[in-house]
């Protein structure tokens, strides 16, 4: 679709950039057009349907180490004149830094399948259909399962333009597609919820009954959750889990916050950070990953970062700003969320790579703990103390097999104990959204409940 809009894009852009240059200013265009359709249904009814698109254009000025940023969706050329005019008058307010500076052209694009062509191809009746497919299916699977809260159907696309004055000149689309579930079960006045959510590359990787299914064992396996006693024990994170711990790590391995003094990270390259099974990678050329494409934010080429190797921290995630700061080169890490904003650190498929053994194994030699399959208030999490203390949720794990649901408990400790406590990893990685991970074993957690 946005394919057409290239060469138009690429014209426009090319002429802004000549006027900057006559205003000896350097200066960089980020165009971005994205689509997104939404559906969901509620009792075999479509309840909401949307389908929205947006197109912008930010333009990011540096004069003199000044930074001055504007944006628009009108492309009339009179306004795009004036958006330039009014970046550089920006620019003459701002603080000057010597860091302020665009990246030049010395990228190389690796190809990447990041759009696929059959998402914008499948009807929009068969998108309904599968929407309405889960909802069956997940009431199919068990008489408990009595609210369906939300049954839905999403996807995306997305293309972008990046040229600067250094020579940078930057163009791909990519899409997703998605199902998500939420859904109540109830016994004998015992209410619990279930979810899932799964977003992928290709349509064809969709499995609308494998969504169905996990919400709703998620939600029967819950029923009659009980409270269990205070105590310090082995427990399980599931990949979920593990994915939101991630979230906190990717604060505390962001360059500015390292260079702000707001990450436990800070001036910790080569120390020992996790175990020595602890692998993590930002992956921005992953084939699978949702968050896989060929350049970032400001048009430098994505990339394969070892962020901790073996538990020990290598490196943290770079924009161009922050590379300049100490001296070194972006990792692609510079993320903008649309055209009405700057780049600023952030991850692409942030990944806790596999170990060898299967859930079970993991499971098989604890007599007695915990298996958390969910965790509430991960946003209350310190990432500047590395601090923790959240709900959860999940099983008690007996004689190395799940047992009886549990809930109504807290877990609470230190993310950097927490990584040197891991004394084993699942080899059953899953992405929730760009995040990856597979099951963990955790030595000991304090488990707070009655």
């Amino acid at each position: 679709m946005y394919q057409d809009y290239y060469s138009s894009d690429a014209e426009m852009a090319g002429k802004l950039l000549d006027i900057a240059r006559r205003k000896k200013v350097e200066a960089e265009v980020f165009v971005m057009r994205s689509r997104e359709l939404s559906i969901e249904v509620i009792d075999g009814q479509v309840d909401t349907f949307i389908e929205a698109e947006a197109s912008g254009l930010g333009i990011r000025v540096i004069n003199d180490g000044r930074l001055g940023f504007a944006y628009s969706s009108d492309f009339s050329q009179p306004a795009l004149q004036k958006l330039l005019d009014d970046a550089v008058t920006m620019a003459k307010y701002t603080t000057q830094s010597e860091h302020n500076r665009l990246p030049q052209n010395a990228q190389t694009y690796p190809e990447l399948a990041v759009f696929d062509n059959n998402i914008s191809h499948v009807s929009v009746e068969e998108k309904i259909e599968l929407a309405r497919h889960m909802e069956r299916t997940a009431r199919a699977y068990d008489s408990r399962v009595t609210v369906i809260e939300r049954a839905g159907y999403e996807d995306g696309e997305v293309s972008q333009l990046i040229m600067n004055t250094r020579g940078i000149n930057a163009f791909a689309r990519g899409n997703y597609c998605g199902g998500y579930l939420f859904l109540v079960a109830e016994q004998d006045g015992d209410a619990q919820n279930g979810f899932s959510v799964s977003l992928k590359k290709s349509y064809a990787d969709l499995e609308p009954e494998a969504i169905a299914t996990e919400a709703a064992s998620k939600a029967v396996r819950s029923l009659k959750a009980r409270v269990i006693p205070s105590a310090r024990i082995p427990c399980l994170l599931d990949p979920y889990v593990m994915t939101r711990f991630l979230g906190m790590i990717a604060q505390m391995v962001d360059a500015e916050a390292v260079q702000k003094g707001k990450s436990l990270f800070a001036g910790a390259i080569g120390q020992q950070v996790a175990s020595a099974s602890f692998n993590l990678v930002d992956d921005g050329l992953y084939a699978d990953g949702i968050a896989s494409f060929p350049f970032d934010g400001e048009g430098v080429a994505s990339q394969t970062t070892s962020l901790i190797e073996k538990g020990q921290l290598k490196g943290y995630l770079y924009d161009t700003y922050t590379a300049s700061s100490d001296g070194t080169d972006s990792t692609g890490n510079g993320q903008r969320g649309s055209f009405r904003g700057l780049p600023s650190v952030g991850t692409t498929n942030f990944m806790l790579l596999p170990g060898e053994k299967s859930r079970q194994n993991l499971c098989s030699d604890i007599d007695y703990g915990f298996y958390i399959t969910e965790v509430m208030g991960m946003h209350t999490a310190n990432p500047i103390s590395g601090d923790f203390s959240v709900g959860a949720a999940g099983f008690i794990i007996r004689q190395g097999q799940e047992a009886e649901p549990v809930r109504g408990v807290t877990i609470a400790g230190n993310i950097t104990e927490l990584l040197k406590d891991i004394d084993a990893i699942g080899n059953d990685v899953r992405f929730f959204g760009g995040k990856a991970a597979p099951t963990v074993r955790i030595r000991s957690l304090s488990i707070g409940g009655e």
